[in-house]
């Protein structure tokens, strides 16, 4: 250090920049400074997701009047729009505003659907007429225009997480540089405090936000976690002087398709047996961006004839190695990406079907009434101390048997969240038969009555839900994040979500499908909007069998997977990459601001 004067290693060298665009000093902005105001932004809009999707189920049936199938579709439909527009807000971070504001300007459409939402559940003329008949298909529907004001509420907020989802937790792995081995390994524990932040807020909506719902009224369960969202969106604001970011990139999908397109027209053209003789950029060009250049690999080789020089320089007939990599790194990861969709049809019965069992069954405790949708807070509670568990114990008694410093593979930690995922529903098909032939023994089939067990005979699925997504859910993300390019990580967070999307719009569909096949011929059919006169049991069987199928289509698939480094194994690659960049700026000095 001079008098007035930085060296280089003092700023940080992942092409971070202030909003004006200028380079930042280490000290000043980003680490866990910074995180802080994210992980405390996330608890509080975790609260304002979760107040809302926990219950909805029950809104949509006491207060809208829909049935179980029609109910739990819409509620499977919105999730899965929730949970599929970040890739929109994927792509216009990464190719037009940047994550920042993308996520400020996505923030404020989210407020306002949340306002929208507060408003047509209060006011009588957005709503149907109150009904008491235990049969909801019975009673007066609702309106148009109830339909439109609350649906469009429901979806103007989806439009705003697709902003806010993808970009958030992208912004808190951004403030930790990926070109210091020391920061780097910060990251490592970044995304372990991002999941407490979000079962502290889930856990306060599936308890406090659910039981105000149910017992005082919707219009101020509503309207918390609208002030709770307001309140996290200025927590963030707050902690913008010390945020670092990051310069749009350009659009993912364009670079893919560049790629895709090079190689079709060229798919006559060998692919030279020397590597070097691929096109690819001076090694200075990728330093002075603050990225990683990426050398080529022999899978997906047919993509590598878009790096094959025939003469012409356009983007879409000759494309770097770099590129090339990167988009073989996205497409290598779909067969996970379907993989995984499976376990986020199951994530879906949690605020779905399970929430229609817990309401016809005893949830006393004295005078006190449990909310069937609050024993969604054991799933929270099971993650959190699975994931405590497992960072304390597990990964240590893994690490003596494997040498891996994660203990196992982020896929290997998946499988085993995939085995839990088919033990819930076998058990859930066995508590539904118990739960069905207790409404028999004592006569409550035909009317639909309260079947007289503890709502607490649920709670096995429930506990082992939360022990399934400790494994594949906080894999899942870790695992995207991870294995997409430095360049497309937005757009590798937004597949962790689109799963669930995807999941969700997977369970609308086998529930329709096996209630209009199980109805033909005169039969009952298996779901009715008599939990009592159907066979949940027998669905329940036929997920564990879907899970079954699953399990062994992932092990076909992981076979043939081939890793980018993973994070914990990339301190000594980033050592590495650290000491050829410092060749290159060594003895570079800047004048302080």
């Amino acid at each position: 250090m001079e008098e007035g004067r930085v060296v280089m290693s003092d700023y940080t060298q992942d092409g971070s920049v202030d909003l004006k665009g200028k380079p930042v000093l280490k000290s000043k902005r980003g680490g866990w400074k910074a995180c802080s105001f994210l992980v405390v932004y996330e608890i509080f809009e975790r609260m304002a997701y979760y107040g809302i999707s926990s219950n909805l189920i029950l809104y949509l049936t006491k207060k809208l009047h829909q049935g179980t199938i029609t109910s739990s579709n819409n509620v499977t439909n919105w999730a899965g729009t929730i949970w599929l527009t970040p890739i929109i807000g994927a792509y216009v971070a990464d190719a037009h505003l940047g994550r920042y504001w993308t996520f400020v300007v996505a923030s404020i459409i989210y407020l306002l659907g949340m306002f929208l939402l507060t408003l047509s559940v209060s006011l009588p003329s957005l709503k149907p007429p109150q009904c008491l008949e235990a049969d909801v298909t019975k009673c007066k529907k609702a309106s148009t225009l109830h339909l439109a004001v609350f649906y469009g509420a429901l979806y103007t907020l989806a439009v705003g997480t697709g902003g806010t989802k993808p970009n958030i937790s992208t912004i808190g792995a951004d403030q930790f540089d990926d070109f210091d081995p020391k920061e780097k390994s910060h990251k490592l524990s970044f995304f372990n405090w991002w999941f407490f932040s979000i079962f502290i807020g889930t856990l306060f909506a599936n308890t406090v936000l659910v039981y105000i719902q149910d017992n005082v009224g919707w219009t101020l369960g509503y309207a918390l976690p609208t002030l709770g969202l307001a309140i996290s969106i200025i927590i963030f604001l707050v902690g913008t002087p010390f945020y670092r970011h990051k310069f749009p990139t350009g659009s993912p999908f364009t670079k893919m398709a560049q790629v895709i397109v090079a190689a079709l027209r060229k798919w006559k053209v060998p692919v030279p047996t020397d590597s070097k003789e691929l096109y690819e950029l001076e090694l200075e060009e990728y330093a002075k961006k603050g990225k990683f250049r990426i050398d080529p690999t022999p899978t997906l080789r047919f993509l590598s004839k878009a790096s094959v020089n025939t003469g012409s320089s356009s983007k879409w007939m000759l494309c770097p190695v770099t590129q090339v990599e990167e988009t073989k790194q996205m497409l290598r990861m779909i067969p996970i990406l379907v993989v995984t969709l499976v376990p986020s049809t199951m994530v879906a019965q949690i605020s779905t079907l399970f929430v229609k069992q817990g309401a016809t069954l005893d949830r006393s405790i004295g005078s006190f009434n449990i909310p069937p949708a609050s024993l969604g807070a054991f799933v929270t509670l099971s993650m959190l101390i699975c994931v405590v568990l497992y960072d304390s114990f597990f990964v240590k008694i893994m690490q003596r048997l494997t040498k891996n410093p994660r203990g196992v593979t982020l896929i290997q930690r998946m499988g085993i969240g995939l085995i839990f995922h088919i033990v819930i529903m076998i058990i859930a098909s066995f508590t539904e038969r118990y739960r069905l032939s207790v409404a028999k023994e004592h006569g409550v089939v035909e009317n639909g009555g309260l079947v007289p067990l503890s709502i607490f005979i649920l709670l096995p699925q429930y506990i082992l839900m939360g022990t399934a997504d400790a494994f594949v859910e906080i894999a899942k993300v870790e695992f995207f994040y991870d294995q997409a390019p430095e360049s497309m990580k937005s757009l590798g967070t937004s597949y962790s979500m689109t799963t669930l999307g995807i999941g969700n719009f997977l369970s609308t569909f086998l529930l329709s499908t096996v209630s209009h096949i199980t109805m033909k011929h005169g039969h009952q059919g298996w779901i009715l909007n008599n939990l009592n006169a159907s066979h949940l049991d027998y669905y329940y069987a036929l997920l564990a069998i879907l899970n079954f199928l699953n399990f062994i289509f992932f092990m076909f698939v992981t076979k043939f997977y081939v890793y980018k480094a993973e994070v914990s194994d990339s301190i000594e690659v980033l050592e590495q990459e650290l000491k050829e960049k410092t060749a290159i700026v060594s003895n570079q000095v800047i004048p302080r601001d």
